[in-house]
Parts: structure tokens; sequence; C-alpha cells
């Protein structure tokens, strides 16, 4: 008789997970964990968006240069660009909980200390200490929220935290906005991140280290304990192999043949997201007055933000239905064809619009993967560090795209512009086309293998079908 899919879950010996106790703690710890990341992920938005709001009141109180200005409103960037892959190095050296409760202690040091800057050096520091935080929240926030998830629904869970993000990002507009006429507003609105930053921070104090990580440090007994206190979902044999074929650790293992497809296809497919999407957002009513669409500049970034939030939500409800590659590859090609098809009729007014909307939806509704893919195709003992320089990379691919709009639009034009975003669009569909793996529903270190091209064993159900089979 074959053995059952919740015992497969579990080394022998270990007793089944059952209980109203143990079901008492396993929902708790959920419950607390997926609070403590979305608010991770919240304070993320909220960051970036409040120094949106409130750039124009800092640039005149603290009397910023043109230079200083703009390192002031890259810092957060730059900051993500070296958080990511440091903090996430260390999560996988000396383990989740630690980073997990440090990087929150950043931002709380970082909102307090923007109220008293006095000028703009000093709030680049901060703001890149700020940034360097949001860097090592994508690091180690998803990544533990992963190891705790059961296989069924974490798509959606996963995928939850961008609406997250973007949560965040219009709560801080909120704010800014109701101190935009207070004198010295600007402070109490960027430092009111604190807020959030001491509700998380308690709410981390009491999660567990990852079953997942103790494992691929060879600390099984550790992990047993954890496992059978909070019934977590675990192959603790495939966890156990992938330890044993790990050879190499840190940033090396990352491009070593073993893992050099999961490096490439989590870093290229976010940057190819990302690229197109942060240069249109950024220079949205620059874009619209080009083809002679220019209007009220409010309404246009208001609609804007309400496709992208409609898109990622409709990602998060289909991620697990669909498949991954289903709501990857697609749209990847839809929206190539959306901004070529407004590149070649820019005087149409339906297309222009219709075309972008659709692109903002749909490149949004694929974005919701940014949070789950990179996750999924590393395996625990690297899977922080690779999600954090995928993150960084994406970053680059962000970076270069604001930083070559503004520049391409005066010199080229805008149907020059939109063709080269509909290029990387289809260049990410093209990876994507033989890196994507389908990964809906697998243990993530079942995932992990079926990233590599590696045959995995174990339980694989179709995304669409919820019943538990045993490989």
């Amino acid at each position: 008789m074959a053995p059952s899919p919740t015992t497969d879950r579990f080394p022998t010996g270990t007793p089944h997970p059952a209980g109203p106790d143990r079901t008492r703690e396993r929902r708790r710890l959920h419950t607390k964990l997926k609070l403590a990341t979305q608010l991770g992920q919240g304070i993320d938005g909220y960051v970036i968006g409040g120094m949106g709001m409130a750039m124009g009141a800092v640039t005149a109180d603290l009397r910023l240069s043109t230079l200083m200005e703009g390192l002031v409103g890259a810092s957060a960037l730059i900051g993500i660009f070296v958080g990511g892959p440091v903090f996430g190095r260390l999560a996988d050296r000396f383990g989740r909980r630690p980073v997990f409760l440090a990087d929150m202690l950043m931002f709380l040091v970082g909102s307090v200390l923007q109220f008293f800057v006095v000028d703009g050096l000093q709030l680049f520091c901060v703001r890149l200490l700020m940034g360097v935080a949001i860097g090592c929240e994508y690091a180690i926030g998803a990544p533990l929220l992963s190891e705790y998830a059961p296989r069924r629904g974490r798509g959606r869970l996963l995928a939850s935290l961008e609406i997250s993000w973007y949560a965040g990002y219009a709560v801080a507009a909120v704010v800014g906005a109701a101190f935009a006429h207070v004198d010295g507003g600007w402070r109490w609105s960027l430092s009111s991140s604190a807020v959030i930053a001491v509700i998380c921070t308690a709410l981390r104090g009491g999660i567990p280290e990852s079953a997942r990580w103790l494992l691929s440090r060879g600390r099984r007994g550790e992990a047993q304990a954890l496992i059978e206190k909070y019934g977590v979902e675990v192959d603790v044999a495939a966890e156990l192999d992938e330890r044993a074929g790990t050879h190499r650790e840190g940033f090396r293992a990352l491009f070593s043949r073993r893992h050099v497809r999961s490096t490439v296809f989590a870093s290229f497919f976010w940057a190819a997201l990302v690229l197109p999407y942060f240069a249109i957002g950024t220079f949205w009513t620059q874009v619209f007055d080009a083809l002679n669409m220019g209007g009220n500049a409010v309404a246009a970034l208001l609609l804007y933000s309400l496709t992208a939030v409609a898109g990622v939500t409709a990602g998060c409800l289909l991620v697990d239905r669909i498949g991954r590659r289903k709501l990857l590859i697609p749209p990847f090609w839809i929206t190539a064809g959306c901004l070529a098809l407004v590149a070649v009729r820019p005087t149409s007014t339906p297309v222009v619009v219709g075309g972008f909307l659709f692109f903002i939806f749909l490149n949004s509704a694929s974005s919701a993967l940014t949070a789950v893919y990179p996750l999924e195709v590393f395996p625990t003992s690297l899977r922080a560090t690779g999600v954090g320089f995928a993150t960084a990379m994406s970053r680059v691919g962000a970076a270069i795209g604001t930083f070559l709009l503004p520049m391409g639009l005066h010199r080229f034009g805008v149907e020059f512009v939109l063709l080269v975003g509909a290029g990387v669009l289809a260049a990410g569909a093209l990876v994507s086309q033989f890196l994507a793996p389908e990964t809906a529903s697998m243990d993530l270190a079942q995932a992990a293998r079926t990233a590599r091209g590696e045959r995995s064993a174990g339980t694989t159900p179709h995304p669409a079908d919820d019943r538990p089979r045993t490989g």
C-alpha cells in the first residue's frame, strides 16, 4: 500500500501533527507570520511612497541642490541593491530569525532618524539605511513565510505580499497629503513609518526559526521539534537530499552548474517585468504628453495606480489556479504586443489608452510572481541569497529603464522607447519559455529540483487539481 500524502511529509518516527492543541499552535504561528511579513512588505511601499509625496517640501526646507535631490531620491534604490544580496547571504548562513528581527530594527532606527536630519547628506545616509532594510526585507520576509507555508495556496499567500506593498504605498500618499500643509510636515510623514516598525518588531519577536533552514544546516533535532510542534508541511527527505547535494554556499554557488539556471531565470524574468513598468510609471505623464494625451496628471496617476492594484490582485487570485507558467509567459507576449501596438498607432486614442491600461493590468498581474518564483527555484540553503541577488538585479533593470527613458524620449521619440520596452518584454517571454518551471503545489525542495531541470520525486499535482497525490 502506498504511504499516505500526510505521512510522506515527515521523517520516520515523527508523530502525526494532529490534535486541537497542535492545530491551534499552527494557526497562531501562521497568522502571526503572515501579519509580520505583510506589514514588512507594506512598510517597504510606505517608505518609498512617502518620499514621493514629501520630495518637494524636503527640497525646499533642506535647500537641496539638483544633484543632492537626485541622490536622496535614488538612495533607497541604492540601499536595496546592497541590502538584498548582503542580508540574503546572512540569512542563509546564520538563520532566518535573527535577520528577520534585525531588518525591522533598521526600519525603526531609520524612521526615527529622518525626523532629525538637518541637511541633504544626512537624509541621504538615513534613506540609504532604509533602502538596505527594504532589500533585506525582500531577502528574508517572503522566504521565511514560504518555508512555513503549506504547498496548497502557497502561491496565493506569497503573491498577496505584492498587494501589501501597493497598500503601503497608497497609505503613505494619504499620510503625506495630510501633512502637506503643516510646517515641517514632511518630517512627521516620513518618520511615521516608525509606528509600523514598532508593531512589526513586536510580532516578529515570537517567530521561531525556519525548520527547513535547520534541516539545511544539519540541525535535524531542532527541526524535528518545530515540525512536531507546528505540524510543518515539509518533505524532510527532499530537504536532506538537497543538503547532501550542496557542495558550495554563498554567491559563488548561484553561478555553479547546479544553480545557474535558477539564478538566470529569477534575475532575468524579474528585471524584464519591472524595467518597462517602472520606467513608464515614473514618467507616465511625460509619455502621455508625448503622445498628445496629456491632461490631468493626478487623474492619470490615479488611473495608473488603480489599474496596477487590480492587476496584482487578479494575479494573486490566479497564481495557484492556472499555475506559474500561464501567469507569466502569455502576459509577457501580450504586453509586448500592447506596447508595440501603441508605438505603431500613436495617434489613435482608443489604441493608446487601451494598450497602456492592458499593459499595466497584465504586467501587474504577472508581477505577483516576483514574490513567488524566486522563492521556489532556489533550495533552502541558497533561498535567501538567491532572492536577494535577484532583487538586486531587478532593481538594476528598474534603474536602467528609469534613467534611460527620458533621454530616449528626447532623442528618439516615444515610439522608439515603446518598441524598446516591447523588446524587453519579448526577451522575458523567450527566457521564461525555456527556463520557467511549473512549481505550483510542489514542496519547496521539489520545486527547486524542477527549476534545475532535474527529475523531482514526490508530490507533483497539477495546479488545477487540489487532490493530494504521492510519487
